[in-house]
């Protein structure tokens, strides 16, 4: 699997350091069986294959995609998401290890923040989830979000395929709650959770109606800290949830409490899951929402794509270097760019249309 290019020596008094070692690249065909097998390592491989920005990874990647299709579909997908100190990653780790409990197979796609000034991002959600972490059951694959909005890495839709190519039963996908919108992970899951903290009357007056609109269920978490509270705080939710219009006809959505510590009310978040699904699927439903969604994601990367091609140009390139100077001097206004750098797109009649 691995070949080793040079083993540097050290000088007199010093450890010599470890062989320089550079991983073979797998092909198509060993990616796909080994992640129809079940193979963390190469699961994790081929994600990383997927996130890639490398035009020769991106090809294999959908050639893999494309392979794997058949086995996909079965997860329950399940977006969790909830403001910074809410315990989503205990809640995550305990509710995961009630679902491994009853034999299912669980994957969380922990999206971390990416930094807009540096970069990078932390990708510690393994670290705050130890015993799930260690779970034979269960697979945690922390991802940056690279500026999305959401919180939602680019490819979390192929990571969540990628996940139930592998057998997995349930996905989890944790988004950051950084006060981005959350409508994209609610495209690309079955069940939307979100996590809330006793105190209903501050926090309702931060929280957004759109999260609100979209959620299935509202858990508030940590109850055993403060039953009454808690008990106040489901109230406020409910009463809220009650004015909004629901996405689907079929289900309420309503508001519970739990502890991820205590694990009080996990057991229900489960049996309220499973009944949004039997319900959808009886409506016909279920598989209609997953077709809205194929829908959204090509939209989604359609015009990602778009734009990463239109601004890869050279020409695109400069001018955008230039325009993007004027706009912040104030020279410029940004409508005024944009529709200057639209006029780079050829019109359709100057193109050789065979």
């Amino acid at each position: 699997m691995t070949e080793t290019l040079r083993t540097i020596s050290g000088g007199p008094g010093r450890t010599s350091p470890r062989p320089v070692v550079r991983r073979r690249r797998l092909t198509t065909d060993e990616i796909v069986d080994g992640v129809l097998a079940g193979n963390r390592t190469i699961l994790s491989r081929a994600i990383t294959l997927v996130e890639s920005r490398n035009p020769d990874h991106f090809k294999q990647a959908q050639n893999v995609l494309a392979c794997l299709m058949p086995n996909t579909g079965g997860a329950h997908r399940i977006g969790i998401t909830g403001v910074p100190g809410v315990g989503k990653s205990t809640f995550i780790e305990a509710f995961g290890k009630n679902l491994t409990g009853l034999g299912k197979k669980v994957a969380v796609l922990a999206v971390d923040p990416t930094s807009a000034r540096s970069g990078g991002s932390i990708l510690g959600d393994k670290t705050r989830m130890n015993e799930l972490s260690i779970d034979p059951n269960a697979y945690i694959r922390p991802s940056p979000s690279s500026g999305y909005l959401g919180g939602v890495n680019r490819m979390t839709r192929e990571t969540i395929l990628l996940c139930e190519a592998a057998g997995f039963d349930v996905v989890l996908v944790e988004t950051v709650g950084a006060g981005q919108s959350e409508t994209m992970v609610a495209q690309m899951t079955d069940f939307f959770l979100v996590l809330m903290l006793p105190g209903a009357g501050d926090e309702l007056q931060g929280i957004k109606k759109g999260v609100l609109e979209i959620a299935d269920v509202i858990a508030v978490n940590k109850s055993d800290a403060d039953p009454a509270k808690a008990r106040e705080a489901k109230r406020e939710y409910s009463s809220a949830l009650r004015i909004l219009q629901p996405t689907s006809k079929h289900w309420r959505p309503q508001s519970i409490m739990i502890s991820s510590l205590t694990r009080e009310g996990l057991d229900q978040v489960w049996d309220l899951i499973c009944q949004h699904r039997q319900i959808m699927e009886t409506e016909d439903e279920f598989a209609a929402k997953r077709s809205r969604q194929q829908h959204d994601w090509m939209r989604t990367m359609l015009r990602d794509r778009l734009l990463e091609t239109f601004t890869a140009r050279p020409d695109v390139a400069a001018r955008l270097q230039t325009i993007e100077i004027d706009v912040l001097a104030g020279i410029i206004n940004p409508t005024a760019a944009v529709e200057e750098l639209l006029r780079m797109i050829p019109p359709p009649e100057s193109r050789n249309v065979k």
